[in-house]
């Protein structure tokens, strides 16, 4: 059986002291650095937004953390964050990003994109699926940030396309705004994740 790692959306603005920092973001970069050497297949994941992106706050003159309903379904409102080309969108300069594909998502400037598989539309692929495919890999663990949003779609839509899917928690972070990380573990749970 052949394993990739996904490491997911381990930037700067998700880091301490950046526009939409994870508690302790920083924390787990040490371990995923290690846990690569593991993989011969590792795979990265960037938020990538536009200036202007429509799940920003400020695109609708509204407050950060506000539930809006887009024409694909809620969407929670963010401070902007990760804008292409911004320091804030860089790899947390420690990570080490020698990996093999990089994916980059929630660039269309009218749908997020918190999945590595797919944007929020739900259909619209990003091309990972395929790739995974074309290697010949079946079994996928994910780290990243932040666990209760891009780490659990990433992960329910690994395992229901099928592939074998581990969520390694301590090399994770949460949001966890209004309960939503023990949600996204019941979730993922639920899709057949496998949570260490």
């Amino acid at each position: 059986m052949s394993k990739a790692l996904i490491v997911v959306d381990v930037q700067n603005d998700f880091c301490p002291g950046g526009a939409l920092a994870v508690d302790k973001g920083d924390e787990i970069v040490e371990g995923i650095n290690r846990f690569i050497k593991c993989f011969d297949t590792v795979i990265l994941t960037q938020d990538w937004h536009p200036q202007g992106h429509s799940s920003f706050a400020s695109s609708h003159d509204s407050d950060p953390f506000t539930l809006i309903e887009m024409d694909y379904g809620p969407q929670v409102l963010w401070p902007d964050h990760c804008i292409q080309g911004t320091k804030g969108a860089q790899f947390h300069p420690q990570l080490n990003t020698n990996g093999d594909l990089i994916i980059r998502k929630g660039f269309n400037p009218k749908i997020d994109s918190y999945s590595a598989f797919f944007e929020n539309d739900r259909k619209t692929p990003t091309g990972l699926k395929g790739y995974l495919d074309t290697r010949g890999i079946n079994d996928v663990h994910i780290v990243g940030l932040a666990l209760d949003y891009c780490v659990s779609y990433s992960a329910i839509d690994a395992a229901k396309l099928g592939f074998k899917t581990t969520v390694h928690q301590n090399l994770c972070r949460a949001i966890d705004m209004d309960g939503s990380l023990k949600q996204a573990q019941l979730k993922m749970e639920s899709a057949g994740v496998i949570l260490i």
